[in-house]
């Protein structure tokens, strides 16, 4: 039995909507970030760098770097207070959460804060390169027709 692919393209028509109304690669990144970092805080003895009083700030701040990441994809409009609160904590993660996470979680983390706060929301989307070449043959079209006709 065959799927059909209307309710597919209309659900599939509606998220791309919603993900342009938002910075969702940098709040995406963001929450990432802070994923990776906790998961490195499960890493073996062997392979953990920083232990003790910096236990709970280890779990914290790449926490807080999750909780951040999403409050920018479903709060939008307060990306730039949680886009530099998320640069800082993925900074602070350098040293209480074995290097950022082995560097990758810091990476992740501060790129998807620069992301968030670079987002410009009342600009217009982009258009791919296909639907540009379009509109510009289209365009051709016309200008070559009415030159036809007069």
């Amino acid at each position: 039995m065959a799927v059909p692919d209307g309710p597919r393209r209309g659900a599939r028509l509606a998220f791309r909507g919603w993900r342009a109304r938002r910075p969702f690669w940098g709040g995406l990144l963001l929450a990432l970030g802070g994923g990776e970092i906790l998961l490195t805080e499960k890493a073996s003895l062997k392979v953990v760098l920083h232990i003790g009083m910096q236990g709970l700030a280890g779990y914290l701040l790449p926490g807080l770097m999750v909780l951040l990441g999403l409050l920018i994809l479903f709060n939008p409009s307060q990306r730039l207070f949680y886009s530099i609160t998320g640069i800082l904590l993925s900074l602070g993660t350098w040293l209480t959460s074995n290097l950022g996470g082995f560097f990758i979680g810091l990476l992740l983390g501060a790129t998807g804060s620069c992301l968030a706060f670079g987002w410009l929301p009342d600009q217009e989307p982009r258009l791919s390169r296909r639907r540009r070449r379009k509109q510009a043959g289209a365009a051709a079209h016309t200008v070559a027709s009415e030159r036809a006709e007069a």
